[in-house]
């Protein structure tokens, strides 16, 4: 069960003009509780003016042994969004000394370290997570090998510059690096511009043998993840093969399936770190929505379709999603769904937030 805890910021790292990097103490007797996989994030919790404010951010930190204690730090990286409100304090007021509410590791964009080739294409925040994934792989398994495929706006906008340097220092032979600048010619490497589906296509089998690579991980902007998923499926590569996390994705209209007819009076039965409960659904309410009124521990970070950290199982009844932007077709197939934007369409739903 996902929880948030204090934690004492150690660092705040200046990365670039619009990005920092917080790294976090971790007091021993918690170091179980943030053992975290290679890829997963953070939610950040504060309150201002009343309200408050969460916000998930990819921990770039090499993830602890299996063997060995949990993490003594954590390190996440945070880029400046326009009106972001976690983003700006974070950026102008957090620093080294205080303290901030952290809950512990989740997601599913993660690599478990296995011989092999593997793959990333990321868009500027999007090497956040793929940093941990990487250093992680390539210091864990000696037989795995890594290409790591970027974009950024400009150099200057480039995020853990010396991070993703030292990865090929100390790896030179098992990783690979690609950079695609989109507004900035480089002196050496491949043509500026954006890295869309056409691009790619004719891109990777240049780079790399695409047969051969046992997972590709995508992370950014959704328009460069969505194009580099086509792009892989129209050479072939296997959708079980493609992992995708996206950071932010604009609000959408309604589509027709979200305006189907929901029945008059709905309840949900939620089962949430062991307690169970049963409650109305009011008008237009998403079923986390109706948790968190009787529930306020229920998980959840983005309320956007995006970060997945709401994810339950649906024990009975249906629902259908606005949308859904974290979850993998296995997961859906499998009977999870995504909370906050999950709405009854039978009477009774019952979900499982501990499975």
């Amino acid at each position: 069960m996902a929880r948030f805890h204090p934690l004492p910021v150690a660092a705040v790292d200046r990365l670039t003009d619009d990005s920092v990097a917080l790294t976090f103490t971790v007091p021993p007797e918690l170091r179980e509780e943030y053992r975290h996989a290679a890829g997963q994030h953070l939610a950040l919790r504060r309150t201002a003016d009343g309200q408050e404010i969460r916000r998930t951010y990819s921990i770039c930190s090499p993830a602890p042994a299996p063997a060995g204690d949990g993490p003594r730090t954590l390190r996440v990286g945070v880029r400046l969004v326009d009106g972001g409100a976690f983003s700006a304090y974070a950026l102008k007021e957090i620093n080294a000394g205080d303290e901030l509410e952290v809950m512990t590791p989740a997601g599913r964009f993660s690599l478990d370290p296995a011989p092999g080739l593997y793959a990333a294409i990321v868009g500027g925040s999007g090497i956040t997570p793929v940093l941990s994934i990487a250093a992680t792989l390539l210091a864990r398994e000696p037989e795995a090998r890594f290409c790591l495929i970027r974009s950024d706006r400009t150099s200057a906008s480039t995020m853990f510059l010396e991070e993703v340097a030292d990865l090929k220092d100390r790896w030179p032979e098992r990783f690979q690096l690609v950079t695609v600048l989109s507004r900035e010619e480089q002196q050496a490497g491949l043509p500026s511009g954006r890295l869309d589906r056409e691009r790619l296509t004719g891109l990777l089998p240049a780079l790399l043998p695409v047969e051969r690579v046992a997972g590709w991980f995508l992370c950014g902007p959704f328009g460069l993840v969505q194009g580099a998923e086509r792009a892989l499926r129209e050479l072939g590569v296997a959708r079980t093969r493609i992992h995708e996390e996206i950071f932010h994705v604009d609000p959408v209209a309604p589509t027709a399936t979200a305006t189907a007819p929901a029945p008059a009076h709905s309840t949900v039965t939620a089962r949430l770190d062991g307690r169970g409960g049963s409650w109305p659904v009011q008008d237009g309410e998403s079923l986390l929505e109706t948790v968190l009124r009787n529930r306020p521990d229920a998980p959840y970070a983005c309320k956007g379709g995006v970060c997945g950290t709401c994810r339950a199982f649906l024990v009975s009844g249906e629902v259908r999603m606005d949308r859904n932007f974290a979850l993998e077709p296995e997961e859906t197939e499998s009977g999870y769904v995504l909370a906050c934007q999950s709405h009854p369409v039978t009477e009774k739903v019952e979900l499982d937030f501990d499975r």
